[in-house]
């Protein structure tokens, strides 16, 4: 009989390349061995043709458990022979392939065997181990294999972990951003601003009338400290007239460092960033005109003509143009907080009081004009809005359901709708309360992203304070605590007396006289000129806008035409306080200078106050947008 091991040596990939293994030739033995025939009865095993092999059908659960156990063999010989010659792929892949028939081979051919059949057996073990040994290193790499891809299936559920970790953490409350305010300790108003204001007027009267100041290129603002200029010269004049270059400085046309601290005085002057850097809107402060800003001083002092203002040791001063508060104590400015003031469709008005009462949690009565403006249209948009917004109607008999109410007309106007306390309400946590006929007020908000920014006009009359439970505090000085007499109410203090979440009135022992004011153009006792944009146009209009910028100027101005300056005449005293002066007549009303004898102006009749209807008494709802 032909032995069968030398021929399935000879060629072995000849086999395979016939589309049969060398398992599939030896599987139909195999398969009978295993039912009991062929050597179990006695006779010798058959051996299968040597010619066509492909003719042998093998058996179909013979094949699949051929075929099961060579995937991951070859996947690990293949991980494990990367980078090798295809030689040594070959070589290593060769006994995980022949593996299976040996067993087979050794059942299927149980005749005596001779000497050269031993060292054959022989080789066969030896084969044997080295298939051992590549199973070993076949399993080797399957389990590092797996520890791999366990290592990737970590890292891809993770991955998606991130961007929830980040939306987690854009959830939090964002570090509340406050614009920077001056720290300038002289208020805005004291008793002497009246005279103060006058004298600075007196000294820009002189400026217009000597020419000026040139206008600056825009191309000033990208100049860097150090370097060279042809208008720096123009620029040292501008700010020696006005005191914040001194005269001594050393001219040249480089922006060096006393130029630069001069720059930064201006703009602390014009309620700009003291940066010292030249901008876009500090250029656009420095080409305002002489006449102009002597125009804004003459126009707030006359607005101060008659105050009654009540100075004492401590009180508050609002100036709506610089959108700030000032706590004054001692003739000078303890703290000074962010404000957000009026829009200038709902400008909020000068207003002379005293703050009598804290409320922690307040509730909000929303005013008339609004539930007209702005409730009517939301609930015909959405009918959930004031369910939504804790907004609840009241009547003559108690709460209203708002489905009972037509809103397509204007019915609602009739009946009381308030919004319940808490962190959404439009008064925030805090309200200070000052009786005045316009029904206005300084208080907390929800919407503090609007204290980061350098222009603050958004509310509807009312003021909205940043920082507002530290200017509490500083109200509630000398007001017995919440442990009675002899205790106070210090920061710890007032966020419990919040914290319960219920309404609570504090009545101060001592109230605190407060004023809101329009002063576009003041003095402080240093002698200094200040001046804020012209937000609501109360200043007398002038061919280029009385700003720093921030407010875009009027349509049809000519900026680069200088105004003429007016007819110098001494002010008329005797005007209200809070009456709002006739833009042709507020820029006549400044002192006298020296020059041609005045002109006397014809009587200037007192424009009429406006009526506390045009003013919206509280603020809308932050949500309604």
């Amino acid at each position: 009989m032909v032995p069968v091991q030398p021929r399935r040596h000879a060629r072995p990939h000849a086999a395979l390349g016939a589309g049969l293994s060398l398992l599939a030739l030896l599987g139909a033995p195999g398969v009978a061995l295993a039912q009991g025939t062929g050597a179990a009865q006695g006779g010798p095993a058959p051996v299968p043709p040597l010619a066509a092999p492909v003719a042998v059908p093998p058996a179909a659960g013979e094949t699949a458990r051929s075929q099961e156990p060579r995937a991951p063999e070859a996947k690990g010989e293949a991980k494990g022979a990367a980078g090798k010659p295809a030689e040594a792929k070959r070589a290593d892949t060769r006994p995980a392939e022949t593996r299976p028939a040996e067993p087979r081979a050794t059942e299927a051919a149980p005749e005596s065997v001779p000497a050269q059949g031993k060292a054959q057996g022989k080789a066969q073990d030896a084969r044997a181990q080295d298939a051992k040994a590549q199973d070993a290193k076949a399993q080797d790499s399957k389990a590092s294999e797996s520890k791999a891809s366990d290592a990737r299936s970590a890292e891809t559920k993770s991955q998606p972990a991130k961007p929830q970790e980040a939306a987690k953490r854009s959830r939090e409350p964002a570090p509340l951003v406050y614009a920077k305010v001056s720290a300038d300790p002289n208020p805005t108003l004291t008793p002497r601003t009246f005279l103060d204001t006058l004298r600075a007027a007196e000294r820009y009267a002189a400026f217009a009338e000597a020419g000026g100041w040139e206008r600056l290129p825009d191309d000033l603002a990208r100049l860097k400290p150090g370097e060279r200029h042809p208008a720096i010269p123009a620029l040292r004049h501008h700010l020696t007239l006005t005191g914040d270059l001194p005269a001594d400085a050393p001219p040249n046309d480089r922006l060096d460092p006393p130029l630069v601290a001069a720059i930064a005085a201006f703009q602390a002057r014009h309620g700009l960033p003291d940066s010292g850097i030249l901008g876009r809107l500090t250029i656009n402060a420095l080409n305002v005109p002489a006449a102009v800003r002597q125009r804004q001083l003459a126009a707030s002092a006359a607005r101060l003509m008659g105050s009654k203002f009540p100075f004492g040791e401590r009180y508050v001063v609002v100036n709506i143009p610089s959108a700030a508060v000032e706590a004054v104590e001692n003739g000078a400015v303890t703290r000074r907080y962010v404000a957000v003031v009026g829009s200038p469709d709902k400008a909020t008005p000068s207003v002379e009081t005293r703050i009598t009462d804290i409320n922690f949690n307040p509730t909000w009565t929303v005013p008339a004009s609004v539930v007209k403006n702005e409730i009517i249209p939301a609930m015909r948009k959405n009918p959930g809005y004031l369910a939504k917004n804790r907004i609840r109607i009241l009547g003559p008999a108690g709460e209203v359901d708002p489905t009972r109410i037509d809103w397509a007309g204007q019915k609602a106007v009739n009946y009381t709708l308030r919004q319940d306390s808490g962190l959404d309400n439009s008064l925030g946590q805090v309200r200070i309360d000052m009786p005045n006929r316009f029904a206005v007020y300084m208080h907390d908000t929800p919407a503090k992203s609007l204290f980061a920014a350098s222009v603050r006009f958004h509310s509807h009359g009312c003021v909205r304070v940043g920082q507002v439970k530290e200017l509490v505090g500083w109200l509630l000085q000398g007001t017995d605590g919440p442990n009675g007499p002899g205790t106070n109410w210090g920061p710890i203090e007032i966020e419990t007396g919040i914290a319960d979440g219920e309404r609570r009135d504090i009545k101060l022992t001592k109230p605190i006289p407060v004023t809101f004011v329009y002063l576009t153009g003041f003095a402080t006792p240093d002698g200094k000129a200040h001046f804020r944009d012209d937000i609501y146009n109360l200043d007398t209009p002038a061919p280029e806008p009385a700003a720093t910028g921030a407010i875009p100027p009027a349509a049809g101005a000519d900026a680069a035409k200088p105004a003429p300056a007016p007819a110098p005449v001494p002010p008329r005293p005797g005007a209200a306080h809070d009456a709002k002066p006739a833009p042709a007549r507020a820029a006549a009303a400044k002192p006298a200078t020296v020059g041609p004898p005045p002109v006397r102006p014809a009587p200037a009749k007192p424009s009429p106050e406006r009526p506390a209807t045009e003013h919206r008494s509280l603020e809308s709802v932050e949500p309604i947008r």
